[in-house]
């Protein structure tokens, strides 16, 4: 199974993946924690998106797409993928399908996390003061949730239209939100 966890940044998608491969053992294909270990291994690609992240600017398509070509075969190895992060927009989705048809597979079910946008701001200020993470500034978090309402509002419809999207209240408790998407994985589909 591969599923696409849709939200923006800091709305807890990670947080969900790692519950999904604890208990599902999927693969998460997270391209936030792909790009922070380009950025910490020192690569000439790290070096590239440093920059991009700590402005805040979404990395390009064709970096990300790279990313997630490399992993897509340790995904497949352990029966599927956990996307979060990607595909933030219409020509990363049609990518994927792409990806994914070539192979054989496809994206069976996307969950879009429900949140309000001035409590991910708060979400963000506390986690920058703890952790001091580069592209958790709350300056560059701004841009990064604008860029995110812009670029990946076409991406609902092109989901809705195959029957693939459902959509859970980010805003509730891990637990309450995990009990959401495991109900939306036992649900029926398309």
């Amino acid at each position: 199974m591969n599923l696409i966890l849709f939200g923006p940044p800091a709305a807890g998608k990670g947080t969900q993946a790692k519950r999904l491969v604890d208990t599902r053992k999927m693969v998460q294909l997270s391209t936030g924690d792909m790009l922070r270990a380009a950025i910490a291994s020192g690569s000439d690609l790290g070096q590239r998106v440093s920059g991009i992240m700590e402005r805040g600017e979404l990395v390009s398509d064709a970096i990300v797409i790279e990313l997630i070509a490399e992993r897509l075969p340790e995904a497949e190895a352990a029966g599927g993928a956990i996307f979060d992060g990607f595909p933030r927009t219409l020509a990363q989705a049609e990518a994927l399908d792409r990806m994914l048809t070539a192979r054989g597979s496809r994206i069976d079910l996307v969950v879009r996390l429900k949140v309000d946008d001035q409590a991910l701001m708060a979400r963000v200020a506390g986690r920058f003061a703890q952790s001091g993470r580069p592209d958790d500034n709350p300056e560059s978090f701004k841009v990064r949730l604008s860029a995110y309402n812009a670029q990946t509002a076409p991406l609902l419809p092109y989901y809705v239209d195959q029957k693939k999207l459902v959509e859970v209240d980010g805003m509730g408790s891990v637990d309450a939100v995990a009990a959401a998407i495991n109900a939306a994985l036992a649900g029926p589909r398309g």
